[in-house]
């Protein structure tokens, strides 16, 4: 995708991911109130603002300490949404983690603030936390989801 493509409504974006508040852990699950992961909340978030996922998710491995020479998630997300530099994040970006220096991204939210993200947690379900500056660090990626 191209940065020229209209992106989303983010209030629409974040409205959607608020949605999925409270919804609990569940690996490589994404049905809102049941059970997702940090991806499946993501996919969630797709299928409400932008329509059906593109294509089936492989299965993929929970190790946030996962090396490797390829951003997988990136790669995918590249493929379907609007990549944008890191200082340009704002609210209603998706933003990829990179959980340990020298990992792959392995862990994503949701932007609702400057300072808030959204994201699926074990043990802890779907909630939105302050962007602490320990998370804000750890932001590898940014995309933005597009527009129908």
């Amino acid at each position: 995708m191209t940065r020229e493509q209209a992106a989303a409504d983010s209030h629409r974006v974040i409205a959607t991911a608020r949605g999925w508040l409270g919804t609990p852990y569940h690996d490589q699950a994404s049905l809102k109130g049941v059970g997702c992961d940090c991806l499946g909340l993501a996919r969630g978030v797709w299928r409400d603002v932008v329509g059906d996922e593109p294509f089936p998710m492989p299965p993929y491995s929970r190790d946030w300490g996962e090396t490797g020479s390829r951003e997988i998630l990136a790669e995918g997300a590249r493929r379907m949404m609007i990549e944008l530099p890191f200082a340009d994040a704002r609210p209603g970006a998706l933003v990829l983690f990179r959980m340990r220096p020298g990992a792959i991204a392995k862990h994503v939210g949701i932007l609702t603030a400057p300072d808030r993200f959204i994201h699926a947690y074990e043990r802890l379900g779907v909630i939105e936390e302050p962007l602490t500056p320990a998370w804000h660090r750890r932001i590898a990626f940014v995309f933005l989801f597009p527009s129908v």
